[in-house]
């Protein structure tokens, strides 16, 4: 199991300071937050891949906000495709394994949202042959708000006729979507037993506790929160055999990484 936060550690100077705090802490992986834009070079992504490598952190990338295969708005979703793809770029040179995608909202056309994720997605893996990105997952994101395309069951739809996709398990929006779904160990087995089905080799995880409504997720909140109680997902997943990698998303990055890490009963 790898742990690690989204983004560097508040306090790092530069891309070695952050991997030296990352392993010093304890952890082992690190989501490079591409979230406005895939602005790298490709000697500077080789430069911080090498860095963690040497550190032995796993990398994984977030592919911009912006991205919606589903959008009134036919220019964003023909610019969709190069924001992603160009996070894929990032992530190959990087050496990350997976790309984290919010794919789309339902719009005034949610009948469609399903068919249009799949054919962006497909245009996105016709650029990637041809720039010969094989090494990158497409991961996407359970979402935390009902009116958001993002469910495991439309990902495995879009799975069954895109081949590279994954789904990446944000455990805190399938609460907040579920209007509070996560409240015992079984809700959390249930989830993960599902999830595990669908994730590969790597099931790639975000967690966090969230503040919500019936209209689903507001905001991130730290695991001190309890909601959901991310202990309960720890011991359901103790036993686990699957590699699995969790992303820290809540306001203390880094440090509930580290928290949640001990949570499970094998790392205490």
């Amino acid at each position: 199991m790898h742990f690690g936060p989204a983004g560097y550690p508040e306090k790092s100077k530069d891309p070695q300071d952050a991997m030296n705090i990352v392993r010093e802490m304890g952890l082992d992986a690190l989501e490079m937050e591409f979230v406005r834009g895939a602005r790298i070079s490709e000697a500077k992504a080789k430069e911080i891949g090498t860095l963690a490598a040497k550190f032995n952190i796993r990398l994984s990338a977030h592919a911009p906000y912006f991205v919606s295969f589903n959008s009134e708005t036919p220019e964003t979703r023909e610019k969709s495709i190069p924001w992603v793809t160009d996070t894929a770029k990032a992530a190959h040179h990087l050496g990350a394994y997976i790309v984290v995608i919010h794919a789309a909202s339902y719009g005034k056309e949610p009948l469609k949202a399903t068919d249009s994720v799949m054919n962006g997605l497909i245009r996105c893996k016709e650029v990637m042959d041809d720039e010969n990105i094989k090494d990158v997952i497409l991961g996407l994101e359970t979402m935390g708000r009902p009116a958001t395309w993002g469910t495991l069951k439309e990902i495995e739809k879009v799975m069954d006729n895109v081949t590279g996709v994954r789904p990446v398990l944000d455990v805190a929006h399938v609460h907040s979507r579920g209007n509070g779904a996560l409240r015992t160990e079984k809700d959390m087995k249930d989830l993960t037993d599902e999830f595990f089905s669908l994730a590969g080799g790597r099931p790639h995880f975000h967690i966090s506790c969230i503040e919500y409504s019936e209209k689903g997720e507001k905001k991130h909140l730290p695991l001190s929160a309890a909601d959901p109680d991310m202990s309960l997902l720890a011991n359901v997943l103790d036993d686990a055999k699957e590699d699995c990698t969790f992303i820290c998303e809540s306001p203390l990055l880094e440090q509930d990484a580290l928290v949640f890490k001990h949570m499970f009963p094998r790392f205490k």
